[in-house]
């Protein structure tokens, strides 16, 4: 394997760390990377992103291990059950969703206009979720209830629509149900643990003879590169929300939702059929 694609493998990942868990979705960003690096067919490189999403995932369980090792030794109380209750509650509308849907919306929806649609609209709908007034009636993730995960789950399904972001969507859903920022981004993370892992299992067992041993090496630095730029993400994200509101993400969605329909409309970028 020569230097430029190992070099190309680790930009794929750092991409994908970076946007996985910030509100601006990565599928948008990971098709404009591959398109301009060049990098792989479509097929390997569906098979790549599968394998570079798996360690963004391991970052979160690397940040927040200690405390959900503790949930794990306290399984037997009250808050460490009605903790793993609402993360399963809120993992079902988009599963079961999903299971019925996604061949549908990847056929009518993974296209340009669409995935820049979902862009803007969602920019625009976290943009509306900061002016409304904001009333918290859930200022910890140990005080929600499992009508609260429900609608959070509701509100990651969501995130079905390409471009509109999981961690978007359900950090958003968060903040519109009186959750505090906090709460609402960290759920978000906790979501994504099961959310992710039964996405990847998914995608591999479809996937699983695209798999190369030729391509080793491509996703070991991919796995790398995601895993650590996704931990730089998480926390600079709970840091970000301590002094900060998302009203930065706003203008970053609009903008590169507007460049995605131009890199459609000019040619500059490759979407397939």
């Amino acid at each position: 394997m020569d230097v430029l694609m190992l070099f190309k493998a680790i930009v794929m990942g750092v991409v994908e760390g970076l946007t996985e868990f910030l509100p601006i979705s990565s599928t948008g960003h990971l098709i404009i990377a591959g398109d301009l690096l060049n990098f792989l067919d479509n097929d390997r490189r569906e098979v790549f992103e599968i394998a570079i999403q798996l360690g963004a995932i391991l970052a979160v369980c690397w940040v927040y291990h200690q405390r959900l090792w503790r949930i794990a030794c306290t399984l037997r109380t009250k808050a460490s059950q009605y903790f793993v209750l609402n993360v399963f509650i809120a993992f079902l509308p988009a599963a079961i969703l999903g299971f019925l849907f996604i061949k549908m919306i990847k056929f009518y929806l993974f296209h340009p206009v669409p995935v820049a649609c979902a862009f803007i609209v969602g920019g625009l709908l976290i943009l509306w979720a900061e002016r409304r007034k904001h009333t918290v009636t859930v200022q910890l993730v140990s005080d929600m209830t499992w009508r609260d995960a429900l609608k959070v789950g509701f509100a990651q399904s969501l995130a079905l629509i390409p471009g509109t972001s999981r961690s978007g969507a359900t950090i958003i859903g968060g903040l519109l149900f009186g959750f505090s920022r906090q709460a609402a981004t960290e759920f978000s993370f906790f979501l994504a643990i099961p959310t992710m892992c039964v996405a990847t299992l998914y995608e591999v067992i479809k996937h699983r003879a695209l798999f190369r041993a030729e391509d080793i090496d491509i996703f070991l630095l991919g796995f790398a590169a995601a895993f650590v730029s996704a931990m730089f993400a998480v926390r600079g994200l709970l840091h970000y929300i301590q002094r900060h509101d998302f009203t930065v993400f706003v203008w970053y969605r609009i903008v590169f939702g507007i460049f995605i329909l131009l890199s459609a409309q000019f040619g500059w970028i490759s979407w397939g059929g």
